[in-house]
């Protein structure tokens, strides 16, 4: 009977626990990564071997349909709702024809919202850190011990 209740209390305590989130769920990013500098670059005329050298290998190429390249990626931050984006790429023989997709369609206000979500907490000051000098280093001779130094 001690061994039950036991069980029991370490259960419910588990389940206490993970039901508040203390316990880390990471990112999960899944698909192609792609950024917006890749995509920009993205013309059309194009080949094929251009595509795959700008861009990678497409998450989804149909064996039926050689036209058309799909890039998908699934991203889950910390739990959250599965953020589905895709982006379709459409062929005409060997030739970049078209590009269709929402990879990058999001609010501007949602994007700027994102990122003061990763700053918070740690100012950024470009006048301190590795751009700083010492003030022995401002002398003529860059503190080297030059023949400045008055021996």
């Amino acid at each position: 009977m001690q061994k039950l209740i036991t069980l029991l209390i370490f259960t419910m305590l588990a389940l206490s626990i993970a039901g508040c989130h203390i316990v880390y769920t990471p990112d999960v990013q899944q698909g192609n990564l792609l950024n917006k500098t890749m995509v920009d670059q993205l013309k059309p005329g194009l080949t094929k071997r251009q595509v795959l050298v700008l861009m990678g290998t497409p998450s989804v190429r149909t064996p039926f349909d050689h036209s058309r390249w799909d890039y998908v990626s699934t991203q889950s931050h910390r739990g959250g709702p599965i953020k589905v984006r895709t982006l379709t790429l459409t062929f005409n023989n060997d030739t970049l024809v078209r590009t269709d997709g929402d990879f990058f369609a999001q609010d501007t206000q949602q994007l700027v919202k994102e990122g003061k979500k990763y700053q918070a907490g740690y100012p950024v000051n470009d006048n301190k850190g590795d751009k700083s000098t010492a003030p022995d280093s401002n002398k003529k001779d860059g503190g080297l011990g030059g023949p400045d130094k008055g021996h």
